[in-house]
């Protein structure tokens, strides 16, 4: 080894890992060295061409997952990418989660990044091996490298028919140099024979047989139980609390108090009690007696909210996020004018394994084991809350029980990491699902007063929507200011805006002490739901089609930027193409459909994706609602790397959007979230779910992208839009619960 590769550095550019990014065959560092061809670290015991791809002398190959698996299937996807230009068969790969890593790169899941952040530079990572093996056969056999293919983990002479498998190639790959960036050849997706495939999920036999996978399964030798009760309402703080008592109780190893931040988002304050067993713990927990000093925001309520909002929506002040035309003068001016208010809830995210994470402080280090989707942000807040180097913090990546954003957030791998600090032992913290639905980071409730009007000719000419929202106050630059929560800010970008020749878009916050966070297609969710019901009220309103209502509101443009606040490029053409699709499959336009029956359409442009869905529903003349089909036409780019994992994302996008509409909502009191557990927050049963989903790919020239979101935003609308088309009943109030669907 060259004492140029000693250091740190140079250790991770030779074992072609990541050092703040990817490095690639062919790139430079940050001082400007060239690391095209630096000398291989890898043994002959095993090839490792890069941090992420090892090959045994028997020929298995190791592919390291570096995301954290939430239930999205990224765990067997992106080892695909590696193993499709890699060329080996995937019977023969094993797949290892990768823990929390600066070679790895950016590690976080969320926001469906996952595979567009890392699906070109997984290509180069593959095929950057398969070269490296094929010119170690070159120079074995003495042929040209040219000469040479692969072929299911072997290099393949045709002229002689000679091959010869990965394993024996082991040694002497190991010791060439990287090649060049521009000698990287990637495989013509025509000869693509995993990609587009159907595979199982790496961990699906585990998960159906109940092997330790997540977070919650983590034990360590003389671990304990730890259980962390914090104020019912959000902010407040302990004033004094039965500890001597608590510490006496069978089991018990210790309990105190943590007095935390009024950071809504990271370490609050509370009450820890560590036992010997679970138990022991929620024993204690029960006769836990604490004296709160609730805050300044015990008294608010959802009544409240409410109230507040509808008076703000005849205020002036609201912030002007988009002002296009004159929109008063056009309403006037209208043919047909609308007038709406659309609310939806707070909710929480409900993740079938409640919060948790396993804490062991040790000579000087913090080991944890967490299901988290960010494990960078969990060690950078373990490491400012306590006061710790994030050296001293080893994060190892488990096996998520769904996220769906709320695994962004840290704060339950802080309240493990504080209270390990007290512990001379392992300790695992595990959240209630009262916990759980209380002291979620909630998805916000929202209110949009609309206007709009079209003119002689049914076209959409004015667009008016005041977003009462609901926002944190926070301290920044030494000033208190209020900051709307994660997806409750609205773009001047939103769809409709820059299609309507009259646009007014504002927003008005609304002061709370609930914390707020990620939640499946942040804003979207709930943006799609109002915007494209209003759309099917103004299509209505005009007696047009709300297809071809739509399809004229696009227009022609093949492109217009930038969209939804991201920067990202809008295209028509694209959103054009899933809808007109999306409507022939499901039959719009023929056979009109008895009473009580119904379709709705909706489209939305999320996190990279371009997706349109039809509904299909029956309501009954007493109220009862089925789901009889949706179909979902999606635009994720020019590859799906896994259709049953892309399948299954999009039928799963289906059934939790219409859970979502149908039942969820948190009832705030005093301060307080009125619900607690499935009883009184029920989740979708299997006999609400659609009767058929029809799951339909677009294949395009477009980069690929992910597909966790994408396909969640349009089902409310185009259900809601279809209970209109059955009954007449438009929805304006989320849950579907609130709004009487009896018919006559």
């Amino acid at each position: 080894m060259s004492a140029a590769l000693t250091s740190r550095r140079g250790l991770l550019k030779g074992s072609g890992g990541l050092l703040l990014g990817l490095w690639l065959p062919g790139t430079a560092t940050s001082a400007g060295e060239d690391v095209g061809q630096p000398a291989s670290l890898a043994t002959t015991a095993e090839f490792k061409p890069n941090a992420f791809i090892r090959i045994a002398t028997t020929g298995t190959v190791t592919l390291i997952s570096k995301q954290p698996e939430i239930g999205q299937g990224i765990k067997t996807s992106l080892p695909m990418v590696l193993a499709e230009e890699l060329d080996v068969r995937w019977q023969d790969v094993r797949i290892e989660q990768g823990d929390l890593d600066p070679a790895y790169g950016n590690q976080s899941a969320g926001g469906s990044t996952s595979t567009p952040n890392n699906y070109t530079d997984f290509q180069r990572l593959g095929a950057t091996a398969r070269l490296l093996l094929l010119r170690a056969a070159a120079a074995q056999w003495r042929v040209p490298e040219a000469d040479l293919t692969t072929d299911s983990g072997q290099v393949v002479h045709a002229a002689s028919k000679r091959r010869i498998g990965y394993g024996a190639l082991v040694p002497a790959a190991a010791r060439l140099p990287m090649p060049k960036a521009d000698e990287v050849k990637l495989k013509d997706p025509r000869h693509y024979r995993l990609l587009g495939t159907r595979v199982g999920g790496v961990d699906n036999a585990a998960v159906v047989t109940g092997k330790p996978l997540f977070g919650i399964d983590v034990r360590q030798p003389g671990q304990l139980t730890a259980v962390f009760v914090k104020s019912p309402v959000f902010g407040g703080k302990v004033k004094s609390a039965n500890l001597d008592a608590i510490k006496a109780l069978p089991g018990v190893r210790d309990a105190f108090v943590i007095d935390g931040t009024t950071d809504l988002r990271g370490l609050l304050p509370g009450v820890a009690i560590v036992a010997d067993h679970t138990w022991a713990a929620l024993s204690a927990r029960r006769q836990l007696r604490v004296d709160w000093d609730e805050g300044p925001y015990a008294r608010h309520s959802w009544r409240q909210f409410v109230q507040q909002a509808d008076a703000l929506s005849a205020r002036p002040g609201a912030t002007a996020l988009r002002r296009d035309g004159d929109v008063t003068a056009a309403l006037q001016g209208a043919a047909k004018t609308v007038t709406a208010r659309y609310e939806y809830p707070f909710i929480s995210h409900a993740s079938i394994e409640p919060q948790n994470c396993t804490a062991w402080w040790r000579d000087g280090v913090m080991e944890l084991w967490a299901p988290t989707q960010n494990p960078g942000a969990g060690q950078n807040l373990v490491a400012s809350t306590l006061g710790l180097a994030k050296e001293q913090i080893k994060l190892h990546i488990t096996r998520s029980g769904g996220g769906f954003g709320r695994r962004l957030s840290s704060d339950y791998i802080v309240e493990a990491a504080a209270i390990a600090q007290r512990v001379k032992a392992p300790v695992q913290l595990v959240w209630t699902r009262e916990d759980d639905v209380q002291h979620d980071h909630f998805r916000a409730g929202g209110f949009h007063f609309l206007r709009g009007g079209v003119d002689a000719n049914g076209r959409l000419v004015a667009w008016h929507d005041h977003f009462v929202t609901f926002a944190n106050r926070v301290e920044r630059d030494g000033r208190s200011q209020l900051v709307p929560g994660s997806g409750a800010a609205l773009s001047g970008d939103e769809f409709p805006g820059r299609w309507v020749p009259n646009c007014l878009l504002e927003q008005t916050p609304l002061e709370c002490g609930i914390p707020m966070g990620p939640w499946r297609a942040p804003g979207s969710n709930v943006f799609c739901w109002v915007v494209h019901s209003f759309i099917d009220e103004l299509a209505h309103a005009a007696g047009r089609d709300p297809l071809q209502f739509r399809l004229d509101l696009l227009g022609s443009d093949e492109q217009k930027t930038p969209t939804d606040g991201r920067g990202l490029p809008y295209h028509v053409g694209r959103m054009r193409r899933v809808l007109q699709e999306a409507a022939q499959r499901a039959g719009w336009g023929g056979k009109p459909l008895p009473k009580g029956r119904g379709r709705g359409i909706a489209f939305q442009f999320s996190h990279r994706g371009y997706v349109a869905q039809v509904a299909e529903v029956t309501v009954s003349r007493d109220g009862e609602l089925k789901v009889d089909r949706v179909t979902v036409v999606s635009d994720i780019g020019g590859q799906i790397v896994n259709l049953s994992g892309a399948e299954n994302q999009v039928q799963g996008s289906v059934i939790d959007a219409l859970g979502t509409l149908l039942h969820a909502k948190l009832d705030i009191e005093d301060g307080r979230i009125v619900q607690s557990n499935f009883g009184d927050y029920p989740l979708i049963r299997l006999a609400e779910s659609p009767t058929k989903i029809d799951v339909h790919f677009l294949k395009t020239e477009f980069p690929v992208t992910g597909l966790g979101e994408p396909a969640f935003p349009p089902l409310a609308p185009a259900v809601c839009n279809a209970i209109f088309a059955a009954t007449g009943h438009r929805v304006r109030t989320l849950p579907l619960s609130a709004t009487d669907l009896r018919w006559s």
